[in-house]
Parts: structure tokens; sequence; C-alpha cells
């Protein structure tokens, strides 16, 4: 049974799982909007308002604990800085999803993550 679960998958060993997350959440932060499938989206958008959440803190815990999930410095210490001007009175959703169609191939759901501004 599989109650109670709360991760997806992503038919993914658990390694290649957090691997996926882990550059997502990077690529996310460096570009401020990605593309990528649905099901990935929702994933990402659980680890990327951890992050931002972590970054309002600001002290040097939640710093140690944001850098297990991204893999650049530079990126990290740029959150760092301005997620307090960008998200301060936020108390959550830092990100969105939109729907764009369907990949050409495969007919998977593709969708936009993007920051909140």
């Amino acid at each position: 049974m599989r109650h109670r679960k709360a991760n997806r998958k992503l038919n993914r060993p658990s390694g290649q799982r957090r691997s996926l997350l882990r550059n997502l959440a990077t690529s996310l932060f460096e570009h401020g909007r990605i593309i990528t499938t649905h099901a990935r989206a929702r994933e990402l958008k659980r680890v990327a308002d951890k992050v931002v959440t972590l970054a309002k803190k600001g002290d040097l815990h939640s710093r140690r604990q944001a850098l297990r999930v991204l893999y650049k410095k530079e990126i990290l210490s740029d959150l760092f800085a301005s997620a307090q001007e960008k998200f301060g009175d936020r108390k959550g959703g830092y990100t969105r999803i939109l729907k764009i169609g369907y990949r050409k191939g495969d007919n998977a759901s593709i969708s936009m993550v993007e920051l909140v501004d």
C-alpha cells in the first residue's frame, strides 16, 4: 500500500531522483523560470518553496541546509541576498506552475515553473 507516501518516484531510483530535483532547483534559481514535465514541476515546486523559506530566514544554519539542495554557491548567495526583498511579505507560494501543452514526441504534459515576483 502507498498510504501517506509524499514523494513522486518519477521512474527513477532515489539517488537519481534527488539529483534531478537538485538540478531543476538550481536551474530555476539561476534562470528564474524553466520548462519541464508537469510531474517534475510539481515535485520541484515543493523543493523550491522550501529553499526560498530557508533563504528568507537567512541564518547560517539555513544557508547550510539550502546548500544541500543547490549545486552552485553563487546562486545560493544571490538568493539569500535578494530573498527578503523579493519574498519578504509573502507567506508561501513562491513558485508558479503554468501548463504549456504537450510534448511532441511522447505527448507528455509540459509545464513552465517560474518564481513569483
